[in-house]
């Protein structure tokens, strides 16, 4: 592969616009399609080296790289239906979207049939580590697809991990969602009892970095939550998405469904498209 790589990627919300961004910085040839083809057009018009394109079609033709990043497993068999034999010989489908595993199962199985290499890639990180090129990458699929996509996800990511020749990133994915979520949950019930503590903040954030359970994730949530600033990142509707994909995947957890509780709340009080760190809304609002 050379240094420069055709890429598809269909979708253009929060993650896949920075995803697009960031490669046609790195040097990449960018094709950036969405449904609604304005929202492609806005993200790609300041960007070098990416172009919006109309149809599905047009930004598959010719890409050695095709990346899916929409909502859901159903959203991406839609559009990967209309898509999948306009996908050169050797191109790689990169599915990046977190549909869960019996999702992620169907989608090999689709392109498999149509005989177009395959990897179950969901990544770790949002919109942010997308545009630094430090996401995580959780790749389950055949080596040789690896291989043939890696200087794409290099230039997106800090770290790809391959964990498995068949789903299991997708099922990673849960898990690594499952842990964020719960953990933004506990730190914002953990700043209440500061509160009734009479504990600042800035003292139980120093007391946390000074050892190891500095989470730095979770203290840049503490921020967010402080100023009441929740510009999405990851936002509160596909956080409760993915709990619900972990839900339908495992045996039920006491914990995880007080945590979709939550969740479910700030989705009912408007704050299902802002990020995470909303779920705190019950705190500053002086009701929890």
């Amino acid at each position: 592969m050379s240094d420069t790589v055709t890429v598809a990627v269909l979708g253009a919300g929060a993650l896949g616009a920075a995803m697009a961004v960031r490669l046609g910085e790195t040097g990449h040839e960018v094709r950036l399609w969405n449904r609604t083809a304005e929202r492609a057009r806005v993200a790609a018009e300041p960007a070098t080296g990416v172009t919006a394109v109309d149809t599905v079609v047009e930004a598959v033709s010719a890409a050695s790289v095709v990346i899916t990043v929409l909502r859901d497993g159903d959203a991406v068999t839609e559009v990967m239906i209309d898509a999948i034999d306009e996908l050169d010989t050797g191109a790689v489908w990169v599915q990046a979207s977190t549909v869960g595993p019996r999702s992620a199962r169907a989608l090999a199985d689709l392109a498999h049939g149509h005989g177009v290499a395959f990897l179950d890639a969901p990544v770790s990180g949002s919109t942010e580590p997308a545009r630094q090129g430090k996401l995580v990458w959780l790749v389950a699929g055949d080596q040789d697809a690896l291989t043939r996509a890696r200087l794409v996800l290099d230039d997106l990511g800090s770290s790809v991990l391959h964990v498995g020749s068949g789903v299991e990133g997708s099922s990673l994915k849960l898990a690594v969602n499952a842990w964020m979520t719960a953990a933004t949950v506990a730190m914002s019930d953990v700043l209440a009892l500061c509160d009734v503590l009479g504990v600042s903040h800035a003292s139980f954030v120093a007391a946390i970095n000074a050892g190891p359970l500095a989470m730095s994730y979770e203290l840049q949530k503490v921020r967010m939550m402080d100023d009441g600033s929740y510009e999405p990142g990851f936002a509160v509707g596909l956080a409760l998405k993915d709990l619900e994909l972990a839900a339908a995947a495992a045996v039920p957890s006491p914990l995880l469904q007080t945590v979709r509780d939550r969740l479910e709340l700030a989705v009912a009080a408007g704050h299902g498209n802002d990020d995470l760190a909303a779920v705190d809304y019950l705190r500053k609002s002086g009701q929890s």
